[in-house]
Order: C-alpha cells, then sequence, then structure tokens
C-alpha cells in the first residue's frame, strides 16, 4: 500500500485503542486501573483525565467505524498543540486519549480512516485495517470469523432447502 508506511504507527495506537474492549475474551482494559496503566506503559503514554474520558473516546471511535455495539458518537475534546520539529508541523497531546484521537487525525488526512473496520461477527467485533487493494475487506480473519459466517449462512441455506 503506498503513502501509508509513514501512518503505520498512528494505524496501530488507533488499533490498540479501540481494542481494549475484547468482546471474544470478554475483557475491557479500562474496566481495570492497573490493565489500564500498563497499556499506557507499554506505548509510553500518560493517563490523562482518567479511564472514563478515555472509554468515551474508544466508544465513540468504535461507533464512528461502524460497531453496532457502541452507543452515540461524542467524541469529548481533547487539547492538541502544533509543534514544529525537525523542521516539520507535528500535533502534541498531553494524554494518551490526545495521542490516539491525533493518531486518529492523521490516518484520515492520509485518506485511510474508512480503512479501519469492525468484525462484524457479534462475537468478535475486533478492529482491523483494511489492507486488500478495493478496501473490500470485511471480516478480521477470513480463517476464522468469515469461515463461520460462511458455515453459518450453507448451515441455513441447506436447511431451508432439505426435503421435509
Amino acid at each position: 500500500m503506498t503513502g501509508l508506511a509513514a501512518g503505520d504507527h498512528d494505524v496501530t495506537l488507533v488499533l490498540d485503542f479501540l481494542n481494549t474492549l475484547d468482546i471474544e475474551n470478554r475483557s475491557d482494559v479500562l474496566d481495570d486501573e492497573l490493565t489500564w496503566h500498563a497499556w499506557l506503559a507499554d506505548r509510553g503514554l500518560a493517563a490523562g483525565s482518567g479511564r472514563a474520558h478515555a472509554r468515551s473516546a474508544r466508544d465513540s471511535l468504535r461507533a464512528l467505524v461502524g460497531d453496532p455495539g457502541s452507543g452515540q458518537i461524542a467524541v469529548p475534546r481533547v487539547s492538541l498543540q502544533v509543534e514544529f520539529q525537525t523542521g516539520q508541523p507535528r500535533l502534541h497531546a498531553q494524554d494518551a486519549v490526545g495521542a490516539v484521537l491525533a493518531a486518529a487525525s492523521r490516518v484520515a488526512v492520509l485518506g485511510e480512516w474508512e480503512r479501519i473496520k469492525i468484525c462484524p461477527a457479534d462475537d468478535c467485533r475486533w478492529a482491523f485495517f483494511d489492507r486488500s487493494r478495493n478496501r473490500s475487506r470485511t471480516w478480521c480473519s477470513m480463517q476464522v470469523c468469515g469461515n463461520r459466517e460462511k458455515a453459518r449462512v450453507w448451515r441455513e441455506r441447506t436447511k431451508a432447502t432439505a426435503p421435509r
């Protein structure tokens, strides 16, 4: 994919943040102060205004990329500053939520925001980046979620056409 190499870190940060909610394992990094701080430390980010603020931002971003389980879109306000480093303007955030929203903004500016998707499987809903040429990927994994859905559809179709 051309032009995205500079945005790979941003895509990774946004996906990591979206996937702090793990439907399949029934876990949420934001439910526990220790796991949240470990997540932050792994990425070198500051906690900032707390888990409720982070949850609101995460849920809003998940809704923006099409998660049917997310509520209303109400992205919280954050302060971002433009700094000049090595002769280039850079967005600078004070905390993790700001860093994620700045990364999401850079992904959008690159024209790649619509490549961030949510797996439609009800028991998955994992966020992923669609690297397909025509941006048509549906499942986080064709081998797992896609295969399960195809098998389910096939079973329903054969059940409906089976003689009674």
